[in-house]
């Protein structure tokens, strides 16, 4: 979890959660204008959405004492949760892959998971689900 003020609690990792389903929305913004998809207004409401969102971000790792730099988290071999500044355009491959980069080309591609799901504590099973998701970017 990202460094950062002792009593921040949960808010570095939500910020985090925040951060990468933000880039994920610009990612798809990105492709979806450069198939043509999008006119100029949901351009600019999209554009203007975004800055909105990161400048929110920035906003609370301030008030929490969060340098933003700290969401990206390192997974070791794996790499990076997020992309390094300019290190990732959707549909071009990168030299340093990145967590955002596999989701971003399983949401363009499209993915089916599907599997059971308990859930419990103290050696009780609480909750099941039977679960069937479809993760894409691309209308059903």
């Amino acid at each position: 979890m990202p460094a950062g003020k002792s009593d921040a609690g949960l808010a570095p990792l939500l910020l985090t959660v925040v951060e990468l389903v933000r880039q994920l929305m610009e990612a798809q913004v990105i492709r979806r204008m450069e198939e043509g998809l999008l006119s100029d207004g949901d351009l600019d409401r999209a554009a203007e959405s975004l800055r909105k969102l990161e400048e929110q971000v920035v906003q609370l790792c301030e008030i929490f004492e969060i340098d933003p730099a700290d969401l990206n988290i390192d997974l070791g071999e794996i790499g990076t949760l997020l992309p390094k500044a300019g290190g990732y355009y959707p549909g071009e491959q990168s030299a340093n892959p990145s967590i955002l980069e596999l989701l971003d080309r399983l949401l363009n591609t499209g993915v089916v998971i599907e599997g059971d799901v308990d859930l419990g504590l103290a050696q009780l099973s609480l909750i099941h689900a039977k679960l069937r998701l479809v993760l894409t970017s691309k209308p059903l």
